[in-house]
């Protein structure tokens, strides 16, 4: 019988009346850089080759192919890629957010519990299989991802009624399928570790989508598209194929 897992996610926004402390403005970009070296100097070059499976798509952008790139380094080394990527985003965020007077709302805790908890989880992933793009998948969730945009909607059923089966099964019939949904941000590391942390989501769907083992899951459909309410939305979805013959 066909499994199939899905879940929601709005992710962290900053809320309409949080002020700005002019004072701690600052520019993040050689902290961003500092960072990112600082969490890549922890793999070699050959991992980071062998979890960039999109270098070389033309139909995915940079912060997409990144998406990618990440679930396949959480996938491969759960508990490194927590100790390395996962950290930069944390330090990033709560960089960022200490501008807002509601710093302690949208900041993201060391001692919450679902940070706790994904850091349990990640200790048990070890090569788990990789994660490929697909285009016709991308086209899918491109789809989804503009008609959001174009109706305003947050949700995995489309404006017309369909449901997320009803979308991919189209392309791929009777096949293993998931979907994640994530809102707020165009980066490929905010947008995995958020979807990762599920902070707010009682059955960790999201998580469990990345870093399944039982479906099967092999090639990936993403998207990341302006939304009018959440500025981005960012569309993940995900299919097994048996047998699947790896692009080269």
């Amino acid at each position: 019988m066909k499994s199939i897992l899905f879940a929601l996610l709005l992710s962290i926004s900053i809320s309409a009346g949080a002020a700005i402390h002019k004072d701690s403005v600052t520019t993040y970009i050689l902290e961003d850089k500092d960072l990112e070296k600082q969490a890549a100097s922890k793999w070699t070059p050959a991992e980071l080759e062998r979890a960039n499976t999109a270098k070389n798509v033309k139909y995915l952008n940079a912060e997409e192919k990144k998406i990618i790139f990440y679930m396949n380094l959480a996938r491969m080394d759960g508990k490194r890629f927590f100790d390395t990527y996962f950290q930069q985003y944390i330090d990033e965020h709560n960089l960022r957010m200490k501008q807002y007077s509601n710093y302690r709302e949208v900041r993201v805790s060391r001692n919450d519990p679902y940070y706790r908890g994904l850091e349990q989880d990640l200790r048990d992933v070890k090569d788990l299989g990789l994660l490929y793009p697909d285009e016709t998948l991308t086209y899918v969730a491109q789809q989804h991802g503009k008609d959001m945009n174009k109706r305003n909607l947050a949700g995995h059923n489309s404006s017309d009624g369909r449901t997320m089966v009803d979308r991919i099964q189209k392309y791929y019939p009777n096949r293993g399928m998931a979907e994640n949904l994530a809102f707020g941000f165009s980066s490929g590391l905010a947008n995995v570790s958020l979807l990762l942390l599920d902070k707010g989501v009682a059955d960790l769907g999201h998580r469990k989508n990345i870093l399944n083992k039982t479906l099967g899951i092999n090639i990936v459909g993403v998207s990341i598209q302006p939304h009018p309410h959440y500025k981005y939305s960012a569309t993940i979805d995900f299919v097994a194929i048996p047998n699947l013959k790896i692009p080269q």
